[in-house]
């Protein structure tokens, strides 16, 4: 049998570990979506501009959507609310805060 050098167990395992951290901070995807037809847009849509809407300023059309999927350019199984989004991951605990 052949015995594993403790380099290649210490990085193994740091791998392990940087997956688990990243997987449960990570935050969901997030798409420029617009809240009545649930149309995926482009992402200007949804960003703060500058100048306001009363002196020719741009207005914006989008909010941001997170986590679900996209079909048919439209989106579902997400929220407008980041945190009613639940990332999951591996080493994850199940229950949401909330």
């Amino acid at each position: 049998m052949r015995r594993l050098r403790s380099s290649t167990v210490v990085l193994g395992g740091m791998g392990v570990l940087a997956a688990t951290i990243t997987a449960c901070g990570s935050d969901p995807d997030k798409r420029c979506v617009d809240p009545v037809t649930r149309e995926t847009l482009p992402s200007y849509e949804c960003e703060s501009g500058g100048g306001d809407d009363d002196n020719g300023g741009t207005t914006h059309r989008g909010s941001y959507y997170y986590g679900g999927s996209i079909r048919d350019n439209r989106v579902s199984g997400g929220s407008f609310d980041k945190k009613a989004v639940d990332t999951g991951g591996f080493g994850c605990s199940g229950s949401g805060g909330g």
